[in-house]
């Protein structure tokens, strides 16, 4: 039986292929140790989330600080996930998106991609030096804090409930978690 090969892309190689406008602009991927991965479709819950929370971080930022929304960020091992936020160092990204060294915290939303996002990204995330990677469980509704990270991942995460209020990394920025779990 011959093995199945697959092809792994260099960052060189998919920064290509969007240029040459080969994905259709509805079609969302991002590139996760070489390969090629599709997102989720988000659904209403979800898109309710990241609305409410743009609306609670954006005002609460230090001046140091800017949050980027749904956009590339670069890591080791050819990856460019796009995060559901981020939080940078305010810097120039107009030549290259942000590093491990620029990031200050990443924030995924999950729903259908549960899984995903607290296994596959948790992993790439902890691999690539990333201290504070959140993840809100709208499954469980939960913020799930992953910190200390290490090449095996990051150690069980701190469970924050919808009645509690949380800080920003390294602040004493302070907001609700409650709107981050709409309900209807």
């Amino acid at each position: 039986m011959t093995p199945i090969q697959t092809l792994i892309l260099t960052l060189t190689q998919y920064h290509r292929l969007i240029a040459e406008g080969y994905f259709p602009p509805d079609e969302r991927v991002e590139l996760i140790a070489g390969q090629l991965q599709f997102m989720s479709p988000q659904g209403t819950r979800h898109t309710v989330c990241c609305m409410n929370l743009l609306q609670l971080l954006i005002p609460r930022l230090p001046t140091e600080w800017r949050l980027r929304c749904q956009d590339p960020i670069t890591l080791l091992d050819e990856s460019e996930p796009e995060p559901d936020m981020v939080i940078v160092k305010t810097g120039n990204y107009l030549t290259a998106h942000p590093t491990p060294g620029d990031i200050i915290l990443i924030i995924e939303i999950a729903d259908t991609s549960l899984a995903y996002d607290r296994e596959i990204k948790a992993m790439l995330y902890a691999q690539a030096g990333i201290s504070n990677y959140w993840l809100i469980n709208l499954v469980d509704n939960q913020l799930e804090v992953f910190t200390k990270p290490h090449q095996k991942g990051y150690p069980s995460p701190a469970i924050h409930r919808p009645e509690q209020v949380i800080s920003l990394p390294n602040t004493t920025v302070n907001f609700p978690l409650a709107p981050l779990f709409p309900t209807a």
